[in-house]
């Protein structure tokens, strides 16, 4: 797949992280973090920086902090061991194939870990190419609705999942998927669609998972569904259908959080990608959507941030480093780091999301920095360039929906990204197809169940032969409906 070219303008990018920022700080002193006897001098002037870029903002507020004023927290803990059970349902393979996209492995998933609406339900394995260009194994899960497909095939979904750890024990297709997870892929499987859930390269498979790597995680979605396309699912099939296809040659991708960001890199490029292989890409559902989180992580270093930020954006960016350190070794990463902090990157990797979430619960990450990371050379363009997220060029329908109390995709993150694509409809180079955009009075993973009501129409519209290249979409909000869901 392509490089992805940034579009926002440098003043744009700084604002949004800016904004972040200001929303990240006041959401950890609105919840009784216990940071408010921290007073951060702040200066939003970059003059004289010589680190000035999209991360200038941040970069001058981290410069002119006195590390006295900086509330480190406590030191990161070691994360408890993983102790939910997991079942890998006897998936064996000896090879892998030479090229991306072959189908290698399937067997029956385990009954612990079905879905409630699947019918025929597997565990396969699929090759495709990791961060380094090397053609790898991954694993992932099939899962089938009930009863006969219609002609052609179930219309396919391809899963893109959030955040859940960098463990191998963390692979959603060894673990129950959990109730909001469950309800929604029940959900879809209840309408006709079969799911396709790549765990991405590197998780439950040799090597790193390369978290937020945009163009890696996106191979790892396209070549399952290419592969899914491969497998002999017949069994699913009644005698008298034997020889009819099981899957549709259309399809679409819909992802959350680390998956939202996944399923836009996948939507940038599937047209092209996916066609080869007969396949008829149709669109993207991405919600809780990540974006222009480099420029947050860029402004890390000994005064930055200035007080505890919620356990789960530590993990994140613990996350980040671990695999853009890996990704990148030419990088000196661990130039940035003290050694506590080359310690905590490390134990990030040693459990599951929130294993890691409890173990840094109240520290401040810059205990791992002893100077800005933006300081290493060469690191601001090679991480801009690893968790890059197009927002003009989208040859497909594209729903983007966000939840207005989201703290761990920031609003303000969410907000300009989704008004950057809905605007490209419009002019860009290329100009986007339809992009529907709303919004939600929800958290961060409230905004699954929530974005539902809308989605399902949305998919329904693309998978529809006259509505592929849909009108210009719409730019609105949810009525609201009731509480926010927990993440």
């Amino acid at each position: 797949m392509p490089a992805f070219p940034r579009s926002l303008s440098t003043r744009t990018r700084r604002t949004t992280a800016a904004l972040s920022a200001a929303t990240l700080a006041f959401g950890v002193l609105a919840a009784g973090s216990g940071a408010a006897s921290a007073a951060p001098g702040s200066s939003t002037g970059g003059a004289g920086n010589p680190n000035a870029g999209s991360s200038q903002v941040f970069g001058s507020i981290a410069d002119t902090t006195p590390r006295p004023l900086v509330n480190l927290g406590d030191p990161m803990r070691d994360p408890a061991p993983y102790t939910k059970p997991t079942a890998d349902s006897g998936l064996t393979w000896s090879s892998v194939p030479a090229t991306p996209g072959e189908h290698i492995a399937q067997v029956p998933l385990d009954e612990s870990l079905r879905l409630a609406n699947a019918g025929a339900q597997y565990r396969v394995a699929h090759s495709t190419t990791d961060q380094h260009g090397k053609v790898v194994a991954s694993t992932g899960a099939i899962f089938l609705p009930k009863g006969t497909p219609p002609e052609g095939g179930w219309p396919v979904l391809a899963w893109a999942h959030g955040t859940v750890g960098m463990d191998d024990v963390c692979a959603p297709s060894i673990n129950d998927r959990g109730e909001r997870d469950s309800a929604y892929l029940n959900h879809w499987l209840s309408q006709g669609y079969a799911i396709v859930a790549t765990d991405y390269a590197g998780l439950g498979t040799p090597g790193l998972m390369s978290y937020l790597n945009s163009q890696a995680t996106a191979d790892s979605v396209v070549d399952s569904v290419i592969a899914a396309h491969k497998a002999d699912l017949s069994e699913a099939l009644p005698t008298e259908n034997k020889g009819q296809p099981v899957l549709s040659k259309k399809w679409a991708v819909i992802g959350q959080s680390q998956g939202g960001g996944a399923a836009l890199n996948v939507a940038h490029g599937a047209t092209s990608r996916s066609q080869p292989a007969g396949l008829d890409f149709r669109g993207a559902v991405a919600t809780g959507a990540p974006a222009y989180i480099e420029e947050i992580v860029l402004a890390g270093g000994p005064t930055f941030p200035a007080i505890p930020l919620p356990a789960g954006l530590n993990s994140y960016a613990l996350y980040i480093l671990a695999g853009f350190r890996e990704a990148n070794p030419d990088i000196d990463v661990d130039s940035a780091l003290t050694e506590e902090g080359r310690k905590m990157v490390d134990a990030s990797l040693k459990s599951c999301l929130s294993e890691t979430a409890d173990a840094v619960r109240g520290t401040n990450l810059a205990r791992a920095f002893k100077k800005p990371l933006r300081a290493v050379p060469g690191l601001p363009e090679a991480l801009r360039k690893y968790m890059a997220t197009p927002t003009t060029g989208y040859d497909r329908p594209v729903f983007l929906g966000h939840g207005l109390a989201d703290m761990d995709v920031p609003t303000p993150i969410g907000l300009s990204l989704n008004t950057e694509m809905w605007l490209k409809q419009f002019s860009g180079s290329p100009r986007n197809a339809r992009v529907e955009v709303r919004w939600y009075p929800t958290d961060h993973g409230g905004t699954v169940p929530a974005s539902q009501v809308h989605s399902t129409p949305f998919l329904k519209s693309i998978f529809d032969d006259d509505a592929a290249a849909g009108p210009v979409g719409s730019l609105g909000s949810a009525e609201p409906s009731g509480t926010p869901a927990k993440s």
